[in-house]
Protein backbone atom coordinates (compact mmCIF):
# COMPACT_ATOMS: atom_id res chain seq x y z
CA UNK A 1 0.00 0.00 0.00
CA UNK A 2 0.84 3.23 -1.06
CA UNK A 3 0.52 6.84 1.39
CA UNK A 4 0.80 10.06 -0.92
CA UNK A 5 0.25 13.00 1.38
CA UNK A 6 -2.80 14.80 -0.64
CA UNK A 7 -2.28 17.94 1.79
CA UNK A 8 0.27 19.78 4.37
CA UNK A 9 -2.53 20.19 6.78
CA UNK A 10 -1.03 17.70 9.62
CA UNK A 11 -4.16 16.83 10.89
CA UNK A 12 -5.59 15.97 7.64
CA UNK A 13 -2.34 13.86 7.08
CA UNK A 14 -3.29 12.04 10.34
CA UNK A 15 -6.47 11.87 9.33
CA UNK A 16 -5.59 9.52 6.14
CA UNK A 17 -2.98 7.34 7.93
CA UNK A 18 -5.56 6.47 10.47
CA UNK A 19 -7.66 5.74 7.67
CA UNK A 20 -5.76 3.12 6.32
CA UNK A 21 -4.94 1.13 9.52
CA UNK A 22 -6.87 -2.06 9.30
CA UNK A 23 -9.63 -3.42 11.56
CA UNK A 24 -7.84 -5.66 14.30
CA UNK A 25 -5.13 -3.34 14.02
CA UNK A 26 -3.94 -0.72 16.30
CA UNK A 27 -0.48 1.74 15.80
CA UNK A 28 1.07 4.63 18.30
CA UNK A 29 0.69 8.31 17.78
CA UNK A 30 4.59 7.94 17.84
CA UNK A 31 4.63 5.97 14.76
CA UNK A 32 2.00 8.14 12.92
CA UNK A 33 4.44 10.84 13.74
CA UNK A 34 7.50 9.53 12.41
CA UNK A 35 6.20 8.52 9.39
CA UNK A 36 4.49 11.75 8.47
CA UNK A 37 8.72 13.03 9.29
CA UNK A 38 7.93 14.40 12.74
CA UNK A 39 9.21 12.12 14.83
CA UNK A 40 8.76 14.61 18.19
CA UNK A 41 5.58 15.56 17.41
CA UNK A 42 3.06 12.15 19.17
CA UNK A 43 1.37 14.88 21.11
CA UNK A 44 0.18 16.91 17.71
CA UNK A 45 -1.08 13.28 16.99
CA UNK A 46 -3.31 12.92 19.61
CA UNK A 47 -4.62 16.76 19.20
CA UNK A 48 -5.72 15.46 15.72
CA UNK A 49 -7.47 12.28 17.38
CA UNK A 50 -9.28 14.59 20.02
CA UNK A 51 -10.28 16.63 16.86
CA UNK A 52 -11.29 13.69 14.75
CA UNK A 53 -14.64 13.18 15.90
CA UNK A 54 -17.12 14.06 13.50
CA UNK A 55 -14.93 14.58 10.73
CA UNK A 56 -16.23 12.80 7.20
CA UNK A 57 -15.14 9.85 6.23
CA UNK A 58 -14.59 8.59 9.79
CA UNK A 59 -11.44 8.29 11.33
CA UNK A 60 -10.87 5.03 13.65
CA UNK A 61 -9.27 7.19 16.16
CA UNK A 62 -10.08 4.14 18.48
CA UNK A 63 -7.07 2.61 16.44
CA UNK A 64 -4.54 4.62 17.75
CA UNK A 65 -2.61 4.40 21.22
CA UNK A 66 0.47 4.96 23.17
CA UNK A 67 3.59 3.47 22.52
CA UNK A 68 2.78 1.10 25.20
CA UNK A 69 -0.44 -0.27 23.80
CA UNK A 70 -2.30 1.91 26.43
CA UNK A 71 -5.90 3.43 26.02
CA UNK A 72 -4.56 7.08 27.23
CA UNK A 73 -7.24 8.91 24.66
CA UNK A 74 -10.49 7.40 25.78
CA UNK A 75 -10.79 10.42 27.74
CA UNK A 76 -12.01 11.79 24.22
CA UNK A 77 -14.82 9.50 23.05
CA UNK A 78 -18.38 9.46 24.22
CA UNK A 79 -18.04 8.25 27.10
CA UNK A 80 -14.70 6.51 28.92
CA UNK A 81 -16.08 2.83 27.63
CA UNK A 82 -16.40 4.12 24.00
CA UNK A 83 -12.94 3.36 23.01
CA UNK A 84 -12.06 -0.33 24.47
CA UNK A 85 -15.57 -1.52 23.23
CA UNK A 86 -14.40 -0.77 19.79
CA UNK A 87 -11.68 -1.83 19.85
CA UNK A 88 -13.21 -4.99 21.27
CA UNK A 89 -15.68 -4.88 18.50
CA UNK A 90 -12.52 -5.67 16.37
CA UNK A 91 -12.23 -8.46 18.53
CA UNK A 92 -9.14 -6.22 19.87
CA UNK A 93 -8.65 -7.39 23.77
CA UNK A 94 -8.20 -4.90 26.14
CA UNK A 95 -7.36 -5.34 29.79
CA UNK A 96 -6.22 -2.77 32.51
CA UNK A 97 -7.11 -0.23 29.63
CA UNK A 98 -4.06 -1.68 27.68
CA UNK A 99 -4.34 -3.45 24.39
CA UNK A 100 -3.62 -7.48 24.99
CA UNK A 101 -0.82 -8.64 22.45
CA UNK A 102 0.19 -4.88 21.39
CA UNK A 103 3.13 -6.55 19.57
CA UNK A 104 1.57 -8.66 17.86
CA UNK A 105 -1.50 -6.66 16.53
CA UNK A 106 1.20 -3.39 16.25
CA UNK A 107 0.66 -1.57 12.18
CA UNK A 108 3.63 0.17 12.11
CA UNK A 109 2.98 2.32 8.55
CA UNK A 110 6.31 2.92 8.34
CA UNK A 111 6.57 -0.77 7.16
CA UNK A 112 2.98 -1.23 5.39
CA UNK A 113 2.91 2.05 3.83
CA UNK A 114 5.42 3.60 1.67
CA UNK A 115 5.80 7.13 0.62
Amino acid sequence: MQYTPKTKDFFQNVFDIVRLIPKGRVTSYGAIAKYIGTGGSSRMVGWAMNASHGVKPKVPAHRVVNRNGMLTGKAHFETPTKMQALLEKEKIKVQNETVVDFDKLFWDPAIELVL
